[in-house]
């Protein structure tokens, strides 16, 4: 069996059918590029509309916001992961990078790859509350919510064999971030570490991501065009992203827990008030939501940047 022995099926799941849901995507592909344009032109609008209005708290919308999308990666990683696991204990790398069947013959990891998609859209709100928020808003953050939107419609149009694996790490890395985002809004203060190690996920995330569309190139090189599913531009595009994201969250990581204003900043914090949801709120996926001292702006910078 190509597909896990999952202990329950929902109906919602049981009835999706991948052809339809990607003669969609094919035929509304060119969508995504409105989607970007009139996110860019919100997120600078607004900050230029917010430039001399006092900044919005929002910090009961904010907690409600990332529970659910605490709650959704959750769900993502729990119906997606068994699939990939699956697939490296019987069928092993090859098929895993090589083969949709995550979609193809698995309704239920199908259904939530599709999901992953179309939850791209949605999470552009994040940087929403950013802007009306006046929080610092760096390059990281919507080139990322960009990128990732593109790439993985792209990919969906495509059936991309190695995107089962850039999926369940989002959903993974995005369960935890997500759910940090949340305490933070509601007022808890987790240690210093937890920001660090969802950035170290982050960054995990990125190597690993390089290495799959390493191994995606050597296998279209031996196996054929014909036997792995996946294009030679999705391999450039999907490691340029990768690269591009690792240099700048390396970036990131030093900035903010290895160089001496970090060090400093660390110090100066814990008498800092905190605001929002605070200075680690980028550090797994963007950039921190917070305002937190003039050291830490770095850290600030880099609210909830998306990878997948």
């Amino acid at each position: 069996m190509i597909t896990p022995n999952y202990s329950y099926i929902f109906d919602f799941e049981n009835e999706f059918i991948h052809q339809d849901t990607r003669v969609w995507m094919v035929k509304n592909w060119t969508y995504v590029f409105y989607y970007c344009g009139i996110y860019m032109a919100v997120i600078f609008g607004g900050q230029h509309f917010m430039q001399n209005r006092p900044r919005f708290e929002l910090r009961g919308l904010l907690a409600i916001w990332n529970t659910l999308l605490a709650m959704f990666s959750i769900m993502g990683a729990c119906r997606t992961a068994p699939e990939l696991v699956h697939v490296l204990r019987h069928y092993g790398l090859f098929h895993s990078v090589c083969v949709p069947s995550f979609i193809e013959h698995d309704r239920v990891s199908g259904f939530w790859t599709w999901l992953f998609v179309l939850s791209k859209l949605p999470e552009l709100g994040d940087t929403v509350f950013i802007v009306l928020r006046k929080q610092p808003l760096i390059f990281l953050h919507w080139y990322h919510h960009i990128t990732v939107l593109m790439y993985s419609w792209f990919s969906y149009t495509e059936y991309t064999a190695s995107a089962r694996w850039f999926i369940v790490m989002n959903y993974c890395v995005h369960s935890v971030m997500y759910s940090y985002y949340a305490l933070r809004a509601l007022n808890f203060k987790p240690p210093r570490s937890i920001a660090m190690l969802i950035t170290t996920l982050q960054l995990t995330q990125m190597v690993v991501g390089c290495a799959i569309n390493i191994w995606a190139h050597g296998f279209l090189q031996t196996a054929g065009k014909g036997s792995c599913n996946i294009s030679e531009m999705n391999i450039k595009l999907s490691i340029a992203m990768y690269f591009s994201y690792f240099v700048l969250f390396a970036r990131f990581f030093y900035k903010t827990y290895l160089s001496t204003n970090a060090r400093k900043g660390k110090r100066s914090v814990n008498s800092a008030s905190i605001n929002g949801s605070a200075s680690a709120e980028y550090s797994s996926k963007h950039a921190s939501m917070a305002a937190m001292n003039a050291n830490l702006s770095t850290a600030a910078q880099t609210d909830k940047v998306k990878a997948q």
